[in-house]
């Protein structure tokens, strides 16, 4: 029997990348799973590669929108009966350089998209029901990332919603236990189209600063996010788990 047998997740952004491979643990793992993402065919090509509609259900959308989260969280309980998992996967970065001279716009929509969004996920899960009695052992894991534990110079407001996810990680642990756990992943680099112009190109030369030999791949953060979401997390709540290859045992970040 799966870790995850019989439970259902939600997980955001989640057409590719990591948000892909923590759908494909879960559905291994023996959980249903809705998928968001902002193109539909590529949803669609993701919900084939799943199983199909026995085991999963593409809901296309821009993840901030609330009408969105609504009709997602919906469209769980209507096709699997319930929803005990929340993923939230989604994120952007638009902005790459010093923050003297980003756009005010785009920071706003990337605090809007990584912090505010998942925080409207969330409460729209729980509000459908997630972690009430009919579905007991609610779980949430947001998608953080190692940018936000440390200054990076060139990834500024990137950064700063990333900490701020995390610090909503800590302070949603505390206000929704016992009925639900939130927890979060703090990936470093990982081989993405996402993450691809951190990398390409110069993949040795980045990989040098990693004790591990290598970036991160989809899976390895996959399997950690699915164990946050089991019962064997049962106590852990509030927590954010790095994943990053021994890169911030020396850096300080």
């Amino acid at each position: 029997m799966g870790a995850h047998e019989g439970k259902v997740a939600v997980v955001t952004g989640a057409s590719r990348g990591i948000g892909l491979a923590i759908a494909q643990r879960l559905v291994a793992d023996g959980a249903k799973v809705v998928l968001t993402g902002r193109h539909a065919e590529a949803l669609q090509e993701a919900v084939t590669s799943l199983g199909g509609a026995d085991v999963a259900v593409g809901v296309a959308g821009n993840a901030a929108d609330e009408e969105h989260q609504h009709r997602t969280v919906a469209t769980a309980r209507d096709a699997f009966g319930r929803l005990d998992l929340l993923v939230n996967n989604a994120g952007i970065n638009p902005e790459y350089g010093p923050m003297l001279d980003s756009d005010l716009a785009k920071a706003r929509k990337i605090i809007d998209v990584n912090v505010l969004a998942a925080f409207s996920w969330t409460r729209e899960a729980v509000r459908a029901g997630l972690g009430t009695d009919d579905a007991p052992g609610g779980a949430v894991v947001n998608v953080a990332s190692v940018a936000g534990l440390g200054a990076t110079g060139l990834l500024g407001w990137y950064a700063v919603s990333k900490a701020a996810l995390i610090h909503l990680t800590r302070e949603l642990g505390q206000q929704l236990a016992p009925q639900v756990r939130v927890n979060a992943v703090a990936p470093a680099v990982v081989k993405t189209a996402f993450a691809r112009a951190l990398y390409e190109g110069r993949e040795e030369r980045v990989t040098r600063a990693y004790p591990m030999g290598r970036l991160g791949r989809p899976d390895d953060v996959a399997g950690t996010v699915s164990f946050l979401l089991s019962g064997d997390a049962a106590w852990i709540t509030g927590e954010t788990v790095v994943i990053d290859g021994g890169l911030t045992l020396s850096s300080g970040v």
